[in-house]
């Protein structure tokens, strides 16, 4: 049982590390919106055919579900990975993975704002340390960072991510995690395309053979593996365990993008990264600690809000 929560755990750490170089990738090619319009629709095409045949599910499918999940794929998947698309043509992809680790804070601020949640002295010292490591990747010349713009669509795509999760607990989406997902998958693989549509991208496409290999990685290794590994692993271990990805995926993506993308890395750009990566760590730590102090034991149910990949 160790050595496959070792392997769970290796699966998701470099997979969704991996997805960040993947969209690099794809957009030399493919226009953003585009691309990530086909992945999401083949892999909540796949999840969603593979749900009805092996768990035969009883979960209602009606208007109030799909609505929910156009609410939620529109967030998660047209704004937070459109937005990350579109912004990483011009943004290193190890910067970009950083700038979307910063999504444990925004859940810490709308929590806070929306759900009355307290910040403690650990919480606000995370989200000082967070925002100062976002600063630093902010770059108006792009050198030694992300432009405003580029780094501002990313950041955005982060808050939206973090308000759909949210919405998704207390949303009408099927009680079935996966089923929920798949529907999300389609809704915002849908709203993806009518925005593609609407700027004209299929003009500007060219399928190479890397684009195509890199949306059929993203399909497969990041969205199927990876997601079906996450769910196995909130079965299996504690929360706290599984949420360690959320800081070890941004190292991942820096080293990758350096390898294989020939991204450099600067003394500006470790200092953000380390600055981000404790931020998350001490929010991730808060809400363990906070769990446990009110008597319960770390969430163990999947979750459609932790799941980034």
């Amino acid at each position: 049982m160790r050595a496959k929560v070792w392997i769970a755990l290796g699966t998701i750490y470099v997979v969704w590390g991996s997805t960040f170089l993947a969209i690099a990738v794809v957009v030399r090619d493919l226009p953003p919106f585009l691309a990530m319009s086909l992945r999401h629709l083949v892999a909540g095409a796949l999840l969603f055919g593979w749900v009805m045949l092996r768990h035969r599910n009883r979960d209602p499918i009606g208007w109030r579900q799909w609505r929910a999940a156009f609410v939620f794929g529109g967030a998660l998947f047209l704004l937070g990975h459109g937005l990350l698309a579109w912004a990483q043509q011009d943004v290193p992809s190890g910067i970009a993975a950083l700038l979307v680790g910063t999504i444990p804070l925004w859940f810490a601020i709308l929590a806070w704002i929306f759900m009355g949640e307290r910040l403690g002295g650990r919480a606000f010292a995370g989200l000082v340390l967070g925002f100062a490591g976002l600063a630093l990747l902010v770059d108006p010349t792009g050198e030694q960072g992300a432009e405003p713009i580029g780094a501002l669509a990313i950041v955005v795509g982060a808050l939206a991510w973090s308000a759909g999760s949210i919405y998704s607990q207390r949303s009408a989406l099927p009680k079935d995690t996966l089923l929920g997902a798949a529907m999300g998958m389609l809704a915002g693989g849908a709203l993806l395309a009518v925005v593609s549509g609407g700027r004209g991208e299929w003009n500007d496409a060219t399928f190479s053979s890397d684009a195509l290999l890199a949306i059929g990685y993203m399909v497969v290794v990041g969205s199927l593996i990876g997601f079906s590994a996450y769910v196995w692993l909130l079965k299996t271990v504690p929360a706290s365990t599984v949420s360690t990805y959320a800081y070890v995926n941004p190292v991942i993506a820096v080293l990758l993008g350096w390898a294989f993308n020939d991204e450099v890395i600067t003394s500006r750009t470790l200092l953000a990264g380390a600055a981000i990566v404790l931020g998350v760590a001490l929010m991730v730590s808060r809400s363990t600690e906070k769990q446990q102090a009110d008597g319960r034991e770390p969430e163990a149910e999947p979750s459609l809000s932790s799941a980034r990949g």
